[in-house]
């Protein structure tokens, strides 16, 4: 039995409420994908100064980090589908601020500036903040066996990057063609069927706490869990500094508009290139999932993802960073599918809100740091010498985390499978 449900790639799918959560996802991930490219480009139009690209990202990442840690502790006290459908709302309110902001664009963009966008922005970073965990603890209470986590797993990063993939393409081509209220109101849209189809999946009790704690008591025991533990805190740091230095979207507009001398458009299928090489290595991965030297095959393809970076960077081709970006989601896909899958393994189920918080901090955070990083060095070395920079540093950290990280080289996701 084991056996067939491990190498069924469709079997979690026959579960009628982890198709609903799948469908929920895909449609708030494309939402939130239309919208990073609207406000991306319309920011960018605005300003024409990249640390404002990086701001977006310091916005929606300050007010993430903060509430992260409380929002795990609440993950594992509360309902998760009562926090998942209430903050959604939330992000409902954002992008329909956004819609309003560009129709009444005299009152608002006009007088204040970009300020009002920065302002929802940061809101919604309170709201993700609080869904990363919830989401990420309750996806495994819809699967009735830990034998189908990794197809799970597979298939819930598959949807997101394959809205990764789609939203920003969607998003330019709707901003280009229809102008920006439309694709605002697209996002609304999509925003408000993720509630419907969350708000259709059945409840589920929080699992049971052998050790009910209060917030400071639980905090610290899920760090010291995750510090505890080096194969979780090598796999989360590795991801970490990759995303901080290797990331290059923040910077996309730029290199879109001045660099390679396009639109919106192909600032859309720019967005939409590391989703289609996630999807397509994801797909591979549902059919021949990765078991053995798992560790020494996420180094490798976190360096593979480095080089990616360093060499788009130096690209003045459009097709040519079309390939590059499609290299870097393929390498990107192994790494995160291994991470989750050994996180969710290894982390006891009434701890997983607070354990996903502090990977939230570690990598989910790390991207919008990421583009602050990207967008305040490009304004001070260049566009160019900020990506090829970020690039070469994640080399290194891959290096040293090679070096240091012993049972992550010699991590074996058979075994830990057979075992759970």
């Amino acid at each position: 039995m084991k056996s067939t449900l491990r190498h069924d790639p469709f079997a979690v799918l026959r579960i009628p409420d982890f198709r609903l959560y799948v469908s929920a996802r895909l449609c708030i991930t494309l939402a939130m994908q239309i919208q990073a490219v609207i406000v991306g480009w319309q920011i960018y139009d605005l300003t024409k100064d990249p640390l404002s690209l990086g701001l977006i990202g310091l916005a929606e990442a300050l007010p993430s980090i903060v509430v992260s840690l409380y929002a795990g502790y609440v993950a594992d006290m509360v309902a998760r589908k009562k926090i998942i459908v209430t903050f959604i709302s939330v992000l409902l309110f954002c992008s329909a601020a956004l819609l309003f902001f560009t129709i009444d664009i005299s009152k608002w963009l006009d007088v204040y500036g970009v300020w009002p966008i920065y302002g929802v922005i940061f809101l919604s970073g309170i709201a993700r903040g609080f869904m990363g965990p919830a989401i990420f603890s309750f996806m495994p209470q819809l699967v009735a066996s830990k034998q189908l986590y990794a197809n799970a797993i597979t298939w819930s990063t598959t949807t997101w990057q394959a809205a990764s993939l789609a939203g920003p393409a969607l998003g330019g081509l709707l901003y280009g063609f229809w102008g920006v209220s439309i694709a605002y109101a697209t996002d609304a849209v999509l925003v408000l069927l993720s509630l419907v189809f969350f708000g259709l999946i059945a409840s589920r009790p929080l699992p049971e706490n052998i050790n009910p704690q209060n917030f400071k008591d639980s905090l610290s025991t899920g760090l010291r869990f995750v510090f505890g533990n080096q194969v979780i805190l090598s796999a989360i740091s590795l991801d970490l500094f990759a995303v901080l230095f290797g990331g290059a979207v923040a910077l996309l507009p730029i290199f879109a508009s001045d660099i390679l001398d396009m639109g919106p458009e192909a600032l859309g299928f720019m967005r939409a290139a590391p989703a289609m090489g996630f999807v397509l290595m994801a797909v591979i991965m549902a059919y021949k999932p990765i078991s053995q030297s798992a560790g020494k095959k996420m180094l490798w393809c976190v360096a593979g993802f480095g080089l990616s970076i360093v060499l788009f960077g130096l690209s003045t081709n459009f097709w040519f960073s079309m390939v590059l970006l499609v290299l870097s989601g393929a390498f990107d896909s192994i790494s995160v599918i291994i991470r989750s899958t050994l996180i969710h393994t290894l982390t006891p189920e009434y701890m997983k809100g607070r354990v996903s918080s502090i990977n939230s901090i570690f990598v989910g955070s790390s991207n919008e740091i990421g583009a602050f990083r990207a967008g305040s060095m490009a304004r001070l070395i260049g566009v160019v010498p900020s990506v090829v920079f970020g690039g070469i540093m994640t080399l290194l950290v891959v290096g040293v985390t090679a070096f240091k990280a012993d049972k992550l080289r010699s991590l074996d996701l058979k075994n830990d499978s057979e075992e759970a």
